[in-house]
């Protein structure tokens, strides 16, 4: 499944590496059950741009409900660390082909909608 717009674009890292990927970036905290480094083809992997782990726990908790979700984790990127690395994967994107790499089964309802919006 592929999603995007512009020069950033975002797929389940489940599903196989294709061509026009241009650098790939995982931007998931947790590296994917059941995927070796090798399969995946990850370019970049910047913990930073993640959600919390707290943050994560609240929306898929009981009360986490995803527009306060998306609003939560913009504050979250931010803080300098995050807002750096943000800056760095716009840099990319404006390059050539980026794309976002999730083991989220919606990535639509994701933090990676936010990513792509920003960047």
């Amino acid at each position: 499944m592929q999603r995007g717009r512009g020069k950033a674009k975002v797929r389940r890292i489940y599903d196989a590496p294709d061509p026009d990927d241009g650098i790939r970036v995982l931007v998931d905290r947790l590296w994917p059950r059941g995927l070796s480094k090798d399969e995946a083809r990850v370019d970049e992997w910047p913990k930073s741009v993640t959600p919390s782990t707290e943050l994560r726990r609240w929306y898929h908790g009981p009360d986490g409900e995803y527009e306060e979700f998306c609003r939560r984790y913009e504050a979250e990127l931010a803080d300098p660390p995050a807002a750096e690395a943000l800056d760095k994967l716009r840099a990319l994107a404006a390059k050539g082909p980026l794309t976002l790499l999730t083991a989220a089964r919606d990535p639509d309802r994701s933090h990676t909608s936010v990513l792509r919006r920003l960047l």
